[in-house]
């Protein structure tokens, strides 16, 4: 998987935090718990989970050094609440028993084996511990990636992506609880809502989907196919209705582990 740009994510990503914030509402973080936040990125999220449990434990986790890197150098000043960070694989968490939660915020979906990253949690977490998360859902921005899709057929284009696979899984409710379910979670509950994205112009839009939604296609294209390609793009949405909208999906998880 290509790298992400962690700088100008960090920047840019104002609906993934907002979305974050709302997950965090539903996880309730506690002072003295211990949580892990898995697919962290930047940190923005795991910071204000790590000053809402005071004197617990707050750990982010993500597979990309570029993210670890930017979230190490947001750290607050010593003497406040500080998370640690750690680079690891959701598929294979480095823990077994050791939380109280575990949080994941627009990450999920960058995982293409549901399965076993829902083991991974299980086994991160102590009895009785919770799982709440939100990532990418069924129809996930539909628009953008048929779009997107189209492009990639056209002449200038085409060679390019011989051999294109989806880097992403956008699944749906019923079949994300039954994959809870088998990996040993109960009490769960999932669900996918409509959450658009109103960016302000093109320029904004074009920026945003090169940096989050397209990063992929854009590294197999050559320097000077990338610009007008982002261009195509974010002139079709600007005829949209409301203009400049990422019609994104996203999927809410919530599940305990067992106390056995």
């Amino acid at each position: 998987m290509a790298e992400w740009d962690a700088a100008r994510y960090h920047r840019i990503s104002t609906p993934q935090f907002d979305w974050g914030q709302r997950v965090i509402a539903r996880l309730r973080p506690m002072p003295r718990e211990r949580i892990l936040d898995v697919g962290c990125g930047t940190g923005r999220l795991t910071q204000e989970i790590s000053t809402a449990v005071a004197d617990g434990l707050v750990v982010g986790a993500d597979a990309s050094g570029a993210m670890i890197a930017v979230a190490r150098e947001s750290l607050p000043p010593s003497g406040t609440h500080r998370p640690f960070y750690v680079q690891a694989d959701g598929l294979a968490l480095p823990f077994v028993g050791r939380f109280d939660a575990v949080f994941s915020a627009a990450t999920l979906h960058w995982i293409l084996d549901h399965a076993a990253v829902f083991a991974s949690v299980h086994r991160a977490l102590v009895p009785g511990g919770r799982f709440v998360a939100q990532c990418g859902g069924d129809g996930n921005l539909r628009r953008l990636l048929d779009r997107t899709a189209s492009l990639m057929t056209r002449d200038e284009y085409r060679e390019w992506f011989a051999g294109w696979t989806e880097p992403w899984f956008f699944a749906d409710a019923r079949s994300t609880a039954a994959r809870l379910r088998e990996a040993g979670f109960v009490d769960v509950e999932t669900s996918v809502e409509d959450a658009p994205v109103d960016l302000p112009d093109e320029a904004a839009y074009a920026e945003f989907v090169s940096c989050v939604c397209i990063r992929h296609h854009l590294e197999r294209l050559p320097l000077p196919l990338r610009e007008p390609f982002v261009r195509d793009l974010a002139a079709q949405a600007a005829q949209d209705s409301p203009p400049c909208t990422l019609d994104y999906r996203r999927l809410n998880i919530a599940a305990r582990r067992g106390a056995a």
